[in-house]
């Protein structure tokens, strides 16, 4: 799914789709399988590190180091995002090591940590569970699963009662629960918009 922006090359218009990521987002508390959920399998399990340029609009730079499959290797990553809550646009691509060393630099602040383990739902979709920041006083963990469509997003169910349980804590549409907005309130110490951390 995109979204075209139209403008002007050397006098000629030009269209260009613009990817959409369209996702829900939950707070949990520890991974699945240690809340009681089974049956999902694993699928990777990666160690990132990210930070940002703008939060308003988002320009973030992120590293990814596959652990679970071995051998995955890794990437590193500069992504744009739109504003938004269950539905943003996204411009996404790898850049080299040194690239993001550089802005790493020029970012300044200490890069957030993350373990993210992603896992197969019964219905073919994917799991995404990130545990953020482990061992400071703010870290916390969240879910995540992208849909195709945001009509497809607001029929999603959880399949079982264990699940359901585990995705109780919804705040896709909740202002103040963005990794944008934690990096400015625990990096930048900027308060404007309140890091709402659910309990």
């Amino acid at each position: 799914m995109g979204i075209e922006v139209k403008g002007q090359a050397d006098g000629k218009s030009t269209s260009v789709p613009v990817p959409v990521e369209t996702e829900r987002k939950w707070m949990v508390t520890g991974w699945p399988e240690d809340a009681g959920v089974s049956g999902l399998a694993l699928i990777k399990e990666e160690l990132m590190r990210q930070g940002y340029v703008s939060v308003s609009p988002t320009v973030r730079i992120r590293s990814e180091e596959t652990l679970v499959p071995a051998g995955g290797g890794s990437v590193c990553m500069l992504c744009f995002k739109s504003s938004g809550f269950m539905s943003r646009k996204e411009v996404e691509f790898a850049i080299p090591e040194d690239r993001f060393a550089q802005i790493e630099q020029i970012i300044g602040a200490p890069l957030i940590g993350k373990v993210r383990r992603t896992y197969a739902l019964p219905d073919g979709r994917h799991l995404e569970v990130n545990h953020v920041d482990e061992g400071l006083p703010t870290e916390f963990w969240y879910a995540e699963i992208e849909f195709a469509s945001e009509e497809d997003a607001v029929q999603y169910a959880p399949q079982t009662e264990k699940l359901k349980s585990y995705l109780s804590d919804e705040v896709t549409n909740k202002p103040g629960q963005s990794m944008g907005v934690y990096w400015a309130y625990t990096r930048l110490g900027n308060t404007d918009i309140p890091w709402k951390r659910t309990e």
